[in-house]
Order: C-alpha cells, then structure tokens, then sequence
C-alpha cells in the first residue's frame, strides 16, 4: 500500500509520529519517502539519532509548522499519502491558550488541505479525539472542526483523484501526558490523586491507533470518520492496578474534562455504519458517495437507531489483571506491582 510512496506525517515527532514511523518501515520497506513534519528541532534531531541517514536514506525532516501554508505546501511537493497528527491537544492548555488552539488545530487542518489540493496528494487522514464528539472543552471544539473540514474537503475537489477521512479514538495507553504513566510516577509519593472514582475512558495501545490509521488509508471512500471497537476501563482500576499500596485521593474533575467520554452520540448514529472492527461516521453532507454506496463499498450494515458509544456504557472493559499485562506490553516492560 506504501511502498514506492511519499508519505507526509505532520506532527511526526509525536507518540503517534514515532510509532507510525517504525510501522511503516517495518511493513513497507520499499516505501520512497518518510517526510516528518514537525516544529520541534530537539525531537528531530532525536529520532535522527535512532535512524541515521545512511541506513535509512529515505527519511526527511522538515522544520516547519502547520500554521504555515507556504512551509506546508513545500513540504507537501511530490507527497502520496499525508497523515496529519499535530495539535494542540492539552485541555488545560487549550482553555488557557484558545487562540493558540485554535490556529494550530483548525487554521492548521484547513492548511493541510489546501497543500493537499495543491500538491497531487492522493490520500489524507487526520487523526480525531473522543473528545471532538459532543464536546464541551476547546479542544474538543477545535477537533470537532477539523473533522468537519476534513470530511467536507471531499466535496471541494473536483476532478482531483484524493481522499480525505479522519480517524477518532479514546485515549492512548502510555502515551504523553496521559493517566498511566503519571500514576507509575505518582505512586513514589504513596497517594495517587483521583480525579472522580466513577470516571471511565476508553482505552487503545499506540499500534492498534497505528492499525486504524493503516485500515483507514486501504479503505476510505472519503468522508468517513473512523471510530475503533475498544475496551473501557475505570479510573479506579487503573489505580488499583498500578499501586493497590496506595491510598487515593479525590481532586475532582478538572475544567473542561468529562465524567465518560463518548465517540458516538445518537445523534451521529443516523449516520453511522458498523464496519466489524471499526464503526464509521459518514459525512453528514456529501455529494461524492451515498450512504448506500458507503455501505456497500465497506460491506457495512447501520448501527440500530438510538445506538451511541460511551466508554460507561460500554459492553467491553479492561480488568485489573488485563490493564497490568497491558502496561507492561505497552507502556513498560519493567513494570512491577
């Protein structure tokens, strides 16, 4: 599917980017190009380091941000496929910094198409959030926005042989930033701060996000937001799985976070298909493919009316047991109760 392609990962000095690198070049080496596009010259120079230029010569790094339209367009020439990951995506950050997010997240998405169109790109996939699904932080809104766009960028290309869809999944095990690896760190001090002991999120490896993004660009029409089939767990369980020694304190839910999060409301379920795996969002608004056309192209059926996807009414969950063998596949080896 990659090989003797150029592929652009915006973003790419990420957990997403770093992953999606060493899958590439594992499942495809004769892939042409692998540009990484990100603003962060340390992070670079780091995977520069674990990949050096004689061993893999058809590794490019481009210094450059999404806000710019010029860099981008550049960056973008002779490109095949683009998987776009950057983002402002810290809640708190983004509450504080709205216009920041905003520029990155949705001026940023609206720069990735533009290139796209420019440059012969035949493929695009954009990777979404749970938390662009009914949102209520700025983030979540500015996600939401960007899947909009990137869904409607279907409509607005002519005779242009490309794609666009999006991927939406719930939070990464073990990525940047997330609960995991802030509890291994916390239980040090022996008190574990909970933010509500009824919270629940979905749960996802970074090679599974890896997969979806893989199935997303064998199998898109355009339009689509994909959505995985994925276990929930319990804050809770989390806790307990990382330091049951600990004693555990309620903070309570930070602003602009949600008790479950959800990828699928009813609402967007007039609209979706279940794919087996995966389910799929098609777009509210197309004039490229009917929802029959979508159906039959994925071999799909429609979820039933009033169905919606939220990680406290999920039907499958991660256990105490499964989430340390899960921490130690994918977050760290080492790890020990």
């Amino acid at each position: 599917m990659l090989n003797n392609k150029t592929v652009l990962i915006t973003g790419g000095t990420g957990s997403f980017g770093k992953k999606f690198i060493e899958t590439i070049l594992n499942r495809y080496p004769d892939v042409k190009k692998i540009i990484i596009y990100s603003r962060d010259e340390l992070k670079q120079s780091i995977i520069k380091q674990k990949y050096p230029h004689n061993e893999y010569p058809n590794l490019r790094f481009f210094i450059g941000d999404v806000r710019d339209r010029d860099r981008l367009q550049q960056a973008c020439e002779g490109v095949d496929v683009i998987i776009h990951a950057a983002a402002i995506k810290q809640v708190d950050t983004a509450e504080y910094n709205p216009t920041e997010c905003i520029r990155t997240n949705v001026d940023g998405a609206e720069n990735v198409i533009t290139a796209a169109l420019a440059c012969g790109v035949k493929d695009v996939v954009a990777l979404s959030t749970d938390k662009a699904c009914a949102p209520i932080n700025l983030y979540g809104a500015t996600k939401l926005a960007s899947d909009k766009l990137f869904a409607a960028a279907n409509n607005i290309k002519g005779s242009k042989d490309i794609k666009f869809s999006v991927v939406r999944y719930g939070n990464v095990m073990g990525s940047r930033g997330s609960v995991i690896p802030f509890f291994i760190e916390k239980r040090k001090e022996g008190v574990l701060p909970i933010t509500h002991e009824e919270m629940t999120r979905f749960n996802i490896s970074l090679q599974d996000g890896v997969n979806m993004v893989m199935y997303a660009l064998e199998h898109h029409l355009g339009g689509e937001i994909f959505v995985p089939k994925i276990p929930s767990y319990k804050i809770t369980d989390i806790a307990q799985a990382i330091a049951p020694e600990c004693e555990t304190k309620i903070v309570g839910i930070r602003p602009g976070e949600k008790l479950h999060e959800e990828m699928i409301t009813d609402t967007d379920s007039l609209n979706t298909i279940d794919l087996g795996h995966y389910y799929a969002i098609l777009p509210s608004v197309s004039y490229t493919y009917s929802e029959e056309e979508f159906m039959k192209h994925h071999n799909a059926e429609k979820v039933p009316f009033g169905f919606k996807y939220n990680s406290g009414t999920n039907t499958e969950w991660e256990t105490v047991e499964t989430l340390r063998d899960l921490i130690v596949e994918h977050v760290d080896k080492s790890f020990q109760v």
